[in-house]
């Protein structure tokens, strides 16, 4: 069943069509996975973590973007997303991939471990945000240290996914496969919060604007993992 899962997820990412030619991409066929219908709602563990604006946001959500994400340093002066330096689009999520998520990650009482401990520091992968209207909620996946991290308001809600380990890497890998340069909508005077050039001179604007973050990516050193705070899945 878990094998089955990554042959979907590679053929689950769709791109908004005009606005992103460049990063376009189809599903070859259709997916053949189907929500359980026993997990239809947010568990309750997670839902009132979160708050019902943030669970509106996810449940109602009308696009769902995604952006490849990792730890800032100090030195960081590029886009941020909730404290962390953005490194690239990875596209808007298809419902298919939408539902899968919520009914696997967020559904699901087995993918979920609310009252087990690891001791592991999440590692940022990606960042979905559900977006409402103006409003949003942002869910952080993290491999290998397995885990779901949502935001919203100032407040951050990390859930152990271990169990869903396959799930998370088979979403995370196409996705980050897929990644485009990032850089702000309103430097395009786009309103979509997609940040992909499309003209010559936009291109040539992004590639002026994104070169301190690759030399920053370039001249990255692992660091030692931190011991504290809230991306540490075991309390001291």
């Amino acid at each position: 069943m878990l094998l089955r899962f990554a042959f979907i997820f590679l053929l689950s990412l769709t791109f908004a069509s005009s606005a992103l030619a460049q990063a376009q991409s189809s599903a070859a066929t259709q997916p053949t996975w189907q929500p359980n219908p026993e997990y239809d709602t947010i568990l309750d563990e997670i839902s009132s973590a979160i708050g019902s604006a943030a669970l509106q946001n996810i449940t109602s959500s009308e696009q769902v973007f995604c952006y490849q994400i990792a730890d800032k340093p100090a030195n960081y002066t590029g886009y941020t997303l909730d404290g962390m330096a953005i490194v690239g689009f990875c596209g808007i999520i298809n419902q298919e991939l939408q539902t899968l998520i919520k009914s696997e990650l967020m559904m699901n009482p087995d993918n979920i471990l609310f009252d087990v401990t690891e001791n592991c520091v999440i590692k940022p992968q990606i960042m979905l945000r559900f977006v409402r209207g103006i409003d949003s909620t942002d869910v952080l996946l993290s491999s290998p240290c397995h885990a779901m991290a949502i935001f919203y308001g100032g407040k951050i809600s990390a859930f152990n996914a271990k169990p869903a380990a396959p799930i998370i890497d088979a979403i995370i890998e196409p996705l980050i496969k897929n990644k485009v340069d990032f850089a702000s909508p309103a430097l395009f005077n786009q309103l979509m919060p997609i940040g992909v050039a499309q003209t010559e001179e936009q291109k040539a604007l992004l590639q002026k604007q994104n070169e301190p973050i690759r030399n920053w990516q370039q001249e990255q050193q692992a660091t030692a993992a931190r011991k504290s705070g809230w991306n540490k899945l075991k309390a001291d």
